[in-house]
């Protein structure tokens, strides 16, 4: 039995964070950072069963075309990531009466939406990028054993070795995505790629205001490094988590991202919301198909 102070439960009947119970919970699962692209994601929806908000989570279930999805917003980085996927395994996984595992294992399709910052000259602002693999910089695997069971170690080690990675840095991890869901939104629109996750939006990567960051040329090593036919094509704060967590658990992830910028044509869209209206679209259809 999972102990009270490891697994908490709120009055209701709900999950500590999130304030969400199981059957509230849909095969498909869409994690956005803003809390305002829950809104936006749910006005296509035919009819909605039910929404709750507890700080930056915002959690509403639905139906498009048929098929039931849950969209949560997670807030901003890994730390969040380790909460929401946690949390969501547990709704599935663990009866919150009895606090025991189940035997029966549910898998969740769990797809991440979100904005990034693109890292090679030919990604132009306003594309997407399929995440692929996800290097995590963020650390948050390396807590859970058994991560090197479902990490790619010799990517890592071809990484790490090409940059010369800085010894007081975090060491990183490399994840797949899942099959499954690579082959539900592949399509010609979309561009194949190898996407960080970073721990923070300034000095994690590259930007440098009033401090100095620790390896001032970690982008342009990032930029030049191939691993077979991989290149690194953009930075975000989540996806690493999401893939990691999701695979330790069994559960099937990707990551889809608008490009807003581009850090090595220094180009960017501050007024991007349309191009993510089509992008929510897209994937909706693709699951709905």
């Amino acid at each position: 039995m999972i102990k009270s102070s490891e697994l908490i439960i709120n009055k209701d009947g709900s999950i500590f964070h999130l304030h969400l119970k199981p059957e509230q919970i849909a095969d498909f699962v869409l994690l956005v950072g803003d809390p305002s692209r829950v809104k936006m994601i749910a006005a296509h929806f035919s009819d909605i069963e039910y929404s709750i908000q507890n700080r930056e989570f915002y959690s509403t279930t639905g139906t498009y075309k048929d098929t039931r999805i849950t969209v949560i917003s997670t807030g901003i980085g890994t730390d969040n990531i380790d909460i929401v996927v946690n949390e969501l395994d547990a709704l599935v996984n663990i009866d919150l009466e009895t606090r025991e595992v189940k035997e029966t294992k549910r898998s969740l399709n769990i797809i991440r939406i979100g904005t990034s910052g693109g890292m090679q000259k030919d990604l132009p602002v306003n594309s997407y990028v399929l995440s692929r693999k996800a290097i995590g910089f963020d650390g948050l695997l390396n807590f859970y054993a058994n991560r090197e069971a479902i990490s790619d170690l010799d990517f890592e080690q071809n990484f790490m070795n090409h940059t010369d990675w800085h010894p007081w840095l975090t060491k990183p991890y490399v994840v797949n995505s899942s099959d499954y869901l690579y082959e539900l939104l592949q399509d010609p629109q979309v561009k194949d790629g190898v996407t960080i996750s970073a721990p923070g939006f300034y000095g994690p990567q590259g930007r440098e205001l009033r401090l100095p960051i620790v390896d001032p040329d970690l982008n342009e090593k990032i930029e030049s490094f191939h691993y077979n036919d991989f290149q690194i094509t953009n930075y975000e704060m989540e996806c690493s988590a999401i893939y990691g967590l999701s695979a330790l658990l069994g559960h099937e992830a990707l990551t889809i991202c608008l490009l807003i910028a581009n850090r090595r044509s220094k180009e960017a869209n501050e007024n991007y919301h349309p191009h993510m209206e089509k992008l929510v679209k897209f994937v909706l259809d693709k699951i709905a198909s």
